[in-house]
């Protein structure tokens, strides 16, 4: 993964559409789950919320709410496993982070936590950059929102994952 070089231009995942996105990712989860996804103080500033996400050891991904959803958001963990820069995870069709064998059952989970608003325990096979295979397991699947009902998305965490 590319970090930003010294000097440079701000880290993507600090501008200012990603600390929103991390805000939603964040209070999505806390609501739905009713636990915090990264441990924060309370009240802590939306840059330090960010940066704990993106830090964070549990991947985290997140898609917009369009008919072909792209990624609004990857952390550092989920960069690493797609061997992706955020610069090309970010955007890209979230359908295309799975082979196409498996996108059938990726897309019928997606349905499935939305019509619920959120579904835990979810399996499959996801394919990186350079076309090898892994296994997610125990997979969080919920709906992003700002608790108005509206939805704007989904997002995705997990911890358990291995090559095939």
């Amino acid at each position: 993964m590319k970090l930003p070089e010294r000097g440079a231009s701000e880290a993507p995942w600090l501008s200012a559409a990603s600390l929103a996105n991390a805000e939603l990712i964040l209070g999505s989860y806390q609501r739905t789950w009713g636990t915090p996804l990264v441990p924060l103080r309370p009240a802590s500033p939306a840059r330090l919320q960010a940066q704990e996400l993106f830090a964070s050891a549990t991947v985290v991904l997140a898609h917009d709410g369009a008919e072909d959803p792209r990624l609004i958001y990857a952390n550092r963990a989920a960069l690493a496993l797609w061997r992706r820069d955020w610069s090309a995870m970010v955007g890209l069709p979230s359908r295309l982070t799975a082979e196409p064998a498996e996108r059938r059952g990726r897309a019928g989970a997606l349905a499935e936590a939305l019509r619920r608003g959120a579904i835990a325990g979810y399996g499959g096979v996801r394919v990186d950059s350079g076309g090898r295979r892994f296994r997610i397991e125990n997979t969080r699947l919920w709906t992003l929102g700002y608790g108005t009902g509206q939805t704007c998305g989904q997002a995705a965490c997990f911890e358990s994952w291995w090559w095939l």
